[in-house]
């Protein structure tokens, strides 16, 4: 308990310094709805990502973390073989890293996760069935007592059911060893732990009326029946073109809020990119707003290029840090404004479109990027094209390309530093292969 109260005393203290000093570490309290988290906390949720302690001393991943989130997730660190590699022998130093981050910039922490047949070390497997009930109720108490009156939300079991139609529990080696009471078990040792933490069931493929989250949508209505304590239900929400956001997501999550339990969606990732990629992200964040027990979204990583699904670009910014259309769908669904200025104050730059010149088979575009109230002294600007479209030839710019090659993030080149108020422009060649459609702007970040 000695490293928390030393933590809470240095984030009393920088909080101190800083508000002598007529400034704050909180996100988004200087500009109203200006960022993922100061939006989504003017609709009464939070909106968080999964962390990784090994990137916090990357310069471009801390301040878009502080900027933009409100919450965090530690992405592994908090996970059993992380924390006891060895029985009896906690480890907690990346964990603890991760939660003093936040803390020193007034984020919430959510606990990922006490109890999970994947990621454990060897040695609880080849426990018998009592020594594997006292190591799992230790580990749970132990962990929770770590971080007590620090984490909002915990994990308590994770993926406890199989996919496919049967809606049966996991072969794990806590069900094969302690039977179907391992679950309440669980939950009540997690409460005893730490009785002010928001217990919650966390799964995959539920995000829709199925067998899988029938089957979880049963187990939480028994055991809030008998005043099993839990408080809420995590909806994964992996999505990808093969396994879009189901029609009645919304639905489903009401019918778990119905039950009495908070909904979360906790590791939201959804492959694509562009306007399709932008507007399955919108739908998830009405789903969450229509509901009134949704408090809120974790999306599951910063960036694309440390997603465990890179290959796809799941997320809200690309691998150069740079906001994507989905980023700019969320902020809206939100209800939020702005989003074009990294570094406070007004606006730093907008954008505009226009179609100069066109033949049978392609058509040239011209993107005008104008500085807002102050200098800047670079922009980004995405330009997403709709499949089969390519863009075959660019000026005035410098730009990369996503894993799809649909979408192109344009930044100087030559003509970054402009005076408030001054525009320059790009170029580029769009072949229409078919399609004429006008390209999807991603808004212009300034720097």
């Amino acid at each position: 308990m000695r490293t928390k109260r030393l933590r809470r005393a240095l984030v009393a203290g920088l909080a101190g310094l800083l508000a002598g000093a007529g400034l704050t570490a909180l996100p988004g309290t200087a500009h109203a709805a200006d960022t993922l988290a100061s939006a989504a906390a003017a609709k009464g949720r939070y909106f968080g990502t999964a962390v990784a302690a090994n990137h916090l001393g990357e310069s471009a991943y801390v301040s878009t973390l502080n900027r933009e989130f409100g919450s965090v997730t530690a992405e592994n660190e908090m996970k059993w073989d992380a924390t006891e590699p060895s029985r009896g022998n906690f480890t907690f130093g990346a964990g603890d890293r991760i939660v003093g981050h936040a803390q020193s910039r007034g984020m919430d922490v959510r606990g990922h996760t006490l109890v999970w047949h994947s990621q454990l070390p060897g040695w609880v497997s080849g426990l018998g069935a009592n020594d594997l009930r006292s190591a799992m109720n230790n580990h749970i108490t132990r962990v929770m007592q770590h971080y007590q009156g620090e984490i909002h939300s915990w994990d308590v079991v994770n993926e406890a059911f199989q996919d496919g139609g049967s809606g049966a529990r996991r072969n794990s080696v806590f069900q094969n060893k302690l039977g179907d009471g391992w679950i309440e078990e669980a939950f009540r040792t997690a409460r005893a732990a730490d009785p002010n933490a928001k217990l919650c069931y966390n799964d995959y493929n539920t995000d829709g009326v199925n067998a899988k989250s029938n089957a979880v949508y049963n187990l939480v209505r028994d055991l809030k029946s008998r005043g099993v304590p839990i408080d809420c239900v995590g909806f994964q929400s992996h999505f990808n073109s093969a396994s879009p956001v189901p029609s009645d997501y919304r639905a489903n999550l009401q019918r778990f809020a119905d039950l009495g339990v908070e909904v979360q969606i906790t590791e939201l990732d959804i492959e694509g990119s562009g306007s399709s990629q932008a507007a399955s992200y919108a739908r998830v964040v009405d789903a969450c707003l229509a509901v009134s027990r949704c408090t809120g979204i974790t999306v599951w990583g910063v960036t694309d290029k440390y997603s465990w699904r890179s290959g796809g670009t799941p997320l809200l910014f690309d691998g150069n840090y740079a906001k994507k259309p989905a980023y700019h769908s969320v902020l809206s669904a939100l209800g939020g404004s702005g989003g074009g200025d990294d570094g406070g104050g007004d606006a730093g730059c907008s954008v505009s479109y226009t179609k100069t010149r066109e033949w049978s088979d392609r058509f040239n575009g011209q993107v005008t990027v104008t500085a807002g109230s102050r200098p800047i002294s670079g922009w980004t600007v995405t330009v997403t094209v709709t499949p089969p479209q390519k863009v075959s030839a660019t000026w005035n710019g410098s730009p990369t390309w996503d894993s799809s090659g649909n979408v192109m993030t344009m930044r100087p080149n030559g003509n970054g530093n402009l005076s408030a108020g001054a525009s320059t422009s790009f170029g580029f060649t769009v072949m229409k292969n078919g399609n004429s459609a006008a390209p999807v702007l991603g808004g212009c970040t300034a720097s």
